[in-house]
């Protein structure tokens, strides 16, 4: 669609950038559910199936050290795989993103940030039915008895605290991006790193806290913060700790101020690399 196209001057309007963005984001929904048996399904399949097993594993020996009282260890897992897969899938997404469309990069110039934030934006789609199965799944549990929904106006904090998670995820996806496109072992790096980071990150289990070194880890790593901010508005309808999200929320600008001017200034070098 895009191959071919002259473009006569390098300044793009949001108009057209929009367009181009939009296009990819559609590009890349539609390929990822194409020859698929269950389709958009697996956004489903893939965090209840994941919650499934975390709960046969660790559900009974956690429940006491989690200190989740009532709160049935299935939600726990599935409130954090939630937001966690949305940021996993993103990265993922980034990682091969300028490899894969190397004849768009080639032939046509255009603003490659549309690149990462496509695969993003992509990602986002899977997280609303990932949403879609929590809250199944919270309706049974109170439907079963033993434990109830709290809802709160705190709830409408969640979409901003995800909103600074997919900046971080641009952001860190911009540098993977570049990183694969010069080294390509980058790829296979990055799918270890992403499983290692999710049990640093509370997704499954309880952060590490109560030592100088766990509250290092905790602070220092933007997706605990937002992990446990997302459980804390959605599953325990109270409020998230401003004082551990606020520098969550400045970590995640940081990563994507950097990641974008470093993005920006090598793109020239792109089309050389592929």
């Amino acid at each position: 669609m895009f191959a071919g196209a002259e473009i006569e001057s390098t300044q793009w309007s949001w108009s057209r950038c929009r367009d181009l963005f939009i296009n990819l984001t559609w590009r890349d929904i539609r390929v990822r559910y194409s020859q698929s048996i269950l389709g958009a399904a697996w956004a489903v399949v893939l965090p209840l199936s994941t919650a499934l097993i975390f709960t046969f594993v660790f559900g009974a020996t956690l429940k006491p050290v989690q200190g989740l009282t009532n709160v049935p260890y299935p939600l726990f897992a599935l409130s954090g795989l939630v937001p966690w897969i949305f940021f996993s899938s993103s990265l993922n997404a980034c990682v091969n993103c300028l490899v894969a469309n190397r004849n768009l990069i080639t032939k046509v110039y255009f603003p490659r940030e549309v690149f990462p934030a496509s695969c993003v934006a992509a990602a986002l789609v899977d997280f609303a039915l990932g949403i879609v199965a929590l809250y199944a799944l919270m309706i049974w549990f109170q439907w079963r008895g033993g434990w109830n929904i709290r809802w709160g106006w705190w709830i409408g904090v969640a979409p901003a605290i995800i909103g600074a998670q997919a900046l971080f995820a641009l952001g860190i996806g911009m540098w993977l991006a570049m990183a694969n496109l010069f080294y390509r072992d980058v790829r296979q790096l990055v799918g270890v790193g992403i499983q290692l980071w999710m049990f640093v990150s509370g997704v499954v289990v309880a952060a590490p806290r109560g030592s100088k070194l766990g509250e290092v880890l905790y602070f220092a790593n933007p997706m605990t913060t937002f992990v446990a901010s997302f459980r804390a508005c959605i599953l325990y309808g109270i409020s998230p700790s401003p004082g551990e999200l606020a520098p969550a929320i400045g970590i995640a600008f940081l990563a994507l101020m950097v990641g974008w001017w470093w993005f920006r200034k090598a793109s020239f070098r792109f089309a050389e690399c592929i």
